[in-house]
């Protein structure tokens, strides 16, 4: 049997307003790397990947670019320093290009996209290219999920991307680590369906969470 493989796309929002729950964010990333690591060593013969991506109008960069989860380590503190605007198309197209480039037709992808702002500050990327992307890679293995703060119509930016799975969080201490909480809990069971070769793009990822507010 060839064995399996899966490539996690992180890409979390790095602009301004994230400040306000900095600290959650970071640990939340950390929880979400030791979840991958976790599953490294639950299922040995399924290979992790890690590209854990990091946007604003300042940068937008690799922490780990298609690492094996051997390879991932835990986050420095300065390397996550919100500020700037949200070019929020832009850090998902070029994440998808990376690790669409090394990934192969059999492999599992989970891409899980993290904001609390809308598109402001695109280039590359629009809203019309991005979704033509995602349409047409559920079709090979991706699964996509998206999880949004409160402040946003968090359903309504997940379908316009084509997205099913989606998450909404309120942007403070609390509600912010109950995310990452609800957010592994998916991941370990995602891992679980991918070892037994069991995965659907759009099937039921958070268990029912899926657009609701994950502190009440």
């Amino acid at each position: 049997m060839a064995q399996k493989n899966v490539h996690n796309l992180i890409v979390v929002d790095e602009s301004g307003s994230m400040g306000i729950i900095r600290k959650q964010a970071f640990t939340g990333m950390d929880q979400t790397l030791q979840t991958i690591l976790d599953a490294q060593k639950e299922y040995p013969d399924m290979q992790q990947f890690v590209t854990l991506l990091l946007f604003d109008t300042r940068h937008t960069r690799f922490i780990f670019q298609n690492a094996p989860a051997c390879d991932i380590r835990k986050l420095h503190e300065n390397e996550y320093s919100p500020c700037g605007g949200t070019p929020l198309y832009d850090a998902i197209g070029l994440g998808i290009s990376n690790v669409h480039a090394v990934c192969g037709p059999e492999d599992n992808v989970l891409v899980t996209i993290i904001t609390d702002g809308e598109e402001n500050s695109s280039v590359e990327y629009n809203l019309t290219t991005v979704n033509n992307l995602i349409t047409k890679l559920k079709a090979q293995h991706w699964t996509f999920t998206f999880i949004g703060a409160d402040n946003l119509d968090v359903q309504g930016m997940a379908r316009s991307m084509d997205i099913v799975n989606c998450l909404q969080f309120k942007q403070d201490e609390e509600g912010t680590e109950r995310m990452f909480t609800c957010e592994s809990k998916a991941r370990k069971a995602y891992f679980h369906r991918a070892y037994l070769g069991a995965v659907e793009c759009d099937g039921d990822y958070f268990g029912g969470d899926d657009a609701s507010e994950t502190d009440k």
